[in-house]
């Protein structure tokens, strides 16, 4: 059994649809972030980053409970220990890593950066301030969003011909394409892997996972900053 720690955001929902995508048995926490329960003692004990998700193995490592923070790890983890979503041969092993490291440093930061300067700045400070802010994260996200479409013209998946780990990380940040001001008609072969990967059921569940709070998180942080950071909600809705 694994406790997953979490809450709908897209970090958290990289490990829900791993966990949904793999089958095995798993327990879901809610941590309200909004109320700040991830600063908690309990919480700190297992994440030392205090941030969401983490999971608690209960048959880790030996056989005894194993925690793991940071969610590439995580996904490393459990393709791992689940022998799927992830090759062993040595090539194709380490396309998916390049992948997944690409979503880690550069896909989840950069969006993330784009939705404070777009969303969260303008609150906080005056157009001129954060022009130079806005800027620079837009442009970067265009980028990226290109670099998976010509990826993705040469691959059907970002790791290669396979569904992986590496798309699982990708696909909840990647989702809010709209809300990010990307024309997705840019960016055809984008737009056939996001059609692909709405069409899993267990990408679905995993996105869904702890939905019944996604109104908490909405009035805790705003919904328009919400949509901007957290995806396309009609998706998540439907």
């Amino acid at each position: 059994m694994i406790d997953l720690y979490s809450w709908p955001t897209p970090n958290g929902q990289k490990i829900h649809i791993m966990l949904e995508e793999t089958g095995i048995e798993y327990r879901a926490i809610a941590v309200d972030i909004t109320k700040g329960d991830q600063f908690e003692a309990d919480f700190l004990a297992i994440s030392p980053n205090n941030r969401i998700p983490v999971i608690v193995d209960h048959d880790g490592p030996g056989g005894v409970p194993f925690s793991v923070f940071e969610t590439g790890a995580m996904l490393i983890y459990l393709a791992e220990k689940t022998g799927q979503f992830m090759p062993t041969e040595a090539r194709a092993r380490s396309i998916v890593l390049q992948w997944l490291m690409f979503q880690m440093g550069g896909v989840g930061p950069m969006f993330g950066q784009q939705s404070h300067f777009n969303n969260y700045a303008p609150k906080i400070a005056a157009a001129e301030e954060i022009a130079y802010g806005q800027s620079r994260y837009n442009r970067e996200v265009a980028r990226l969003y290109g670099v998976m479409d010509q990826r993705l013209g040469e691959a059907e998946y970002l790791g290669g011909d396979d569904y992986s780990i590496a798309d699982m990380a990708t696909f909840p940040w990647a989702r809010g394409h709209r809300r990010r001001h990307i024309d997705i008609a840019e960016f055809p072969n984008f737009g056939r892997w996001l059609e692909a990967m709405k069409a899993r059921p267990a990408v679905r569940r995993g996105i869904d996972l702890l939905s019944e709070h996604q109104d908490r998180l909405n009035s805790g942080l705003g919904a328009e900053a919400i949509d901007q950071l957290f995806g396309d909600t009609q998706f998540q809705r439907r």
